[in-house]
C-alpha cells in the first residue's frame, strides 16, 4: 500500500493573518519551534512565511519588523498538496519546484507541512537527514 501525506506531514499547523507583524511571527516561530507559519485569512491559505523570508526580505532589506505586515514579505505562490495524496508525489514536487516543504491542504484550507524531514523519517529513517530531522530541536540559547 502506497503512503500518503496525511501519515508523514507535520499536522497542528500554525497560522498568522496577513497584517500580523513579523515581530508576532519570529515570537510564534521561537515559541513553538518552527521554522514556518501559514499565512491565512478567514482560513483560507495566503502564503507561508520562514523565518529566512524574515531575515532576507525583511531585516537585511532595513525594514521594521514591529510594522511590517507577514503579507509583505511570505511568498504568495505556494505549492500545496492534499492529504489523501501519495507521498511519492510530494516528493515528485519538491524535487521538480526545488523547494523543502508543501503545505498540506483541503479544500483551500491548511491542515499541515510536509517537509524534506517528515519525508526523510518515513522513507529513509537511517538517513543523515532522518536523523537530524528526528532530534530534539535547537533550544535557542
Amino acid at each position: 500500500m502506497a503512503q500518503l501525506v496525511k501519515d508523514v506531514m507535520t499536522t497542528g499547523v500554525r497560522t498568522l493573518p496577513p497584517d500580523a507583524s513579523l515581530v508576532e511571527a519570529a515570537r510564534l516561530m521561537r515559541d513553538e519551534d518552527i521554522g514556518d507559519v501559514m499565512v491565512a485569512d478567514d482560513g483560507r491559505l495566503l502564503g507561508v512565511l520562514t523565518d529566512r523570508d524574515i531575515a532576507v526580505r525583511s531585516v537585511a532589506m532595513g525594514h521594521d519588523p514591529y510594522i511590517m505586515p507577514v503579507r509583505s514579505v511570505c511568498t504568495p505562490e505556494v505549492l500545496t498538496i492534499r492529504p489523501d495524496e501519495e507521498a511519492s508525489k510530494a516528493v515528485w514536487l519538491m524535487r521538480m519546484h526545488m523547494v523543502r516543504r508543501l503545505a498540506v491542504v483541503e479544500d483551500g484550507r491548511p491542515l499541515g507541512v510536509v517537509t524534506l524531514g517528515d519525508l526523510a523519517r518515513a522513507r529513509d529513517p537511517g538517513s543523515v537527514l532522518a536523523g537530524i530531522s528526528a532530534g530534539p530541536p535547537n533550544s535557542g540559547a
